[in-house]
């Protein structure tokens, strides 16, 4: 199936759209999965990108999707905020142990 570049922005809204589900599930194993899968979109993206250019008729399109983007990082963010504290909490007892 060929893609054009509109699509590769469109399945990383869904996989972005797909994290911020899992991080309100506190799912933080299923967030770094589609936190892989959106990079290697963005991988695939960028290569796709020096080889075409948007279309025209999809520029606008293109800007809501990346604010909508912009937006579900701006929640995983606030949601993962306690996760990593806990996180680094539990490292520095470990690190305690060490000593």
């Amino acid at each position: 199936m060929s893609h054009i570049l509109i699509d590769y922005y469109k399945a990383i809204e869904d996989s972005s759209a797909k994290m911020l589900d899992a991080a309100k599930s506190e799912d933080w194993e299923k967030v770094m999965h589609f936190e892989g899968a959106c990079a290697v979109l963005i991988e695939q993206l960028r290569d796709r990108a020096s080889q075409e250019r948007l279309q025209p008729e999809h520029r606008a399109e293109k800007a809501r999707i990346m604010q909508r983007i912009l937006n579900n990082d701006a929640q995983i963010r606030y949601l993962a905020e306690p996760w990593l504290t806990h996180c680094e909490e539990n490292l520095d007892e470990s690190r305690q142990y060490l000593h």
